[in-house]
């Protein structure tokens, strides 16, 4: 998608200015977590694949792989694509990829990008191999295991070597190795047992791992963890990448869980009617959603008391002086999903807006997947 005249009329204007609700990305604190992330995965054995299902953004993604990523995940297949279309080169689709104009959108992107994606099915696999080899691309592949999500993933070590038994003899198909995601890990706020939970996780994955091992499958590449648990899954010997992302931005779930991180994404909202101490926000779930945690006013002592359609709640003391007109920044609760519900970003460096980013690859707001073209 193209950024509008309006939405460039933004530029120049103080964060505070801009018409609301709007997404608010701090450059200044989106590098500073990116370095800081940087320097701890590099005392660390994994590599860093950072998930860009949470930005969505080929700059922030380029970023990321400057400061040392050796490669980007995504969710979906429109990701990927918005990705590739930007020159990243390396991507993970930590997820299954089915049906057909999915698929061959996969195959046609494969064909100038290294693509790997994650499969738990020969069904698939045979679907894959077809577009692939129709297209004559190559389609790298993880076999994914259920670590405990209970989703998508094998279920067993014999299942497992099924699959990758199968993935081995097909054309168009490259076995790359083993996937598992621990994110009910990352839901856990008590360190001792997301410690536990996290620690059983892994260990599930890498008897997978050995079980193919012993049948003489190797896997060049185990990919595990999120910003959750980057620094537990991260530190194992024998996981190569990690596929936190979250930390770029940080919000209100993750920030109560991994310190070091300010927030570099809000949602600014106006003040558009205020009753003794409830204050009321033209930004609701349409405009910063309400996944895990409720989100949090920046930089004031306020209670989120409710969040409806088009607006917030927010619970102040009687000293607080905000009234009708005034502008607040809202942490949202889950970063991902905050994103995918707008447009573009408004950058902001130094207080000021410098650029209007698009976001990419979101649900529902992109041509349809048989009409998207990857780059020559």
């Amino acid at each position: 998608m193209s950024v509008s005249e309006r939405q460039k009329a933004a530029i120049g204007r103080r964060r505070n200015e801009v018409e609301t609700p709007a997404l608010i990305l701090d450059l200044d604190a989106a590098r500073a977590n990116i370095a800081t992330m940087a320097e701890r995965i590099a005392e660390l054995p994994a590599g860093l694949r950072p998930h860009a299902k949470l930005h969505k953004s080929p700059q922030i993604a380029q970023m990321q792989i400057d400061a040392g990523a050796i490669g980007i995940a995504t969710a979906t297949i429109r990701e990927a694509i918005a990705m590739a279309n930007a020159g990243i080169d390396d991507i993970l689709i930590a997820n299954e990829v089915v049906g057909p104009a999915k698929v061959s959108a996969l195959a046609e992107v494969a064909r100038s990008t290294r693509i790997t994606v994650a499969v738990d099915s020969r069904a698939n696999l045979d679907a894959l191999s077809a577009a692939a080899t129709a297209a004559s691309s190559t389609i790298g592949v993880l076999v994914e295991v259920d670590v405990g999500m209970g989703r998508c993933g094998v279920r067993s070590k014999e299942e497992a070597l099924e699959v990758a038994r199968h993935a081995r003899g097909l054309p168009g198909i490259e076995w790359r190795g083993a996937m598992g995601y621990e994110g009910h890990c990352m839901l856990e706020p008590d360190r001792e047992v997301r410690v536990q939970k996290q620690g059983k996780a892994v260990s599930d994955l890498l008897a997978v791992v050995d079980h193919l091992a012993a049948d003489g499958i190797e896997c060049e590449i185990i990919s595990a963890g999120g910003t959750g648990t980057y620094d537990l899954t991260g530190a194992h010997p024998r996981v190569t990448e990690l596929q936190a992302g979250s930390y770029v931005f940080m919000d209100a779930f993750h920030g109560s869980l991994i310190p070091g991180f300010p927030p570099a994404l809000t949602v600014l909202a106006t003040v558009v009617s205020r009753h003794g101490p409830r204050v009321i926000l033209d930004a609701g779930r349409k405009a910063v959603g309400a996944d895990l945690m409720m989100p949090v006013a920046v930089g004031h002592e306020a209670v989120t008391a409710f969040l409806d359609e088009e607006h917030a709640g927010l619970d102040v003391g009687e000293d607080c002086e905000l009234a009708v007109g005034d502008t607040v920044e809202l942490m949202p609760g889950y970063g991902p999903t905050a994103v995918n519900l707008h447009p573009v970003y408004h950058v902001v460096e130094n207080g000021i807006v410098t650029a209007v980013w698009p976001v990419l690859g979101r649900h529902g707001s992109d041509a349809p997947i048989g009409k998207e073209r990857a780059r020559d």
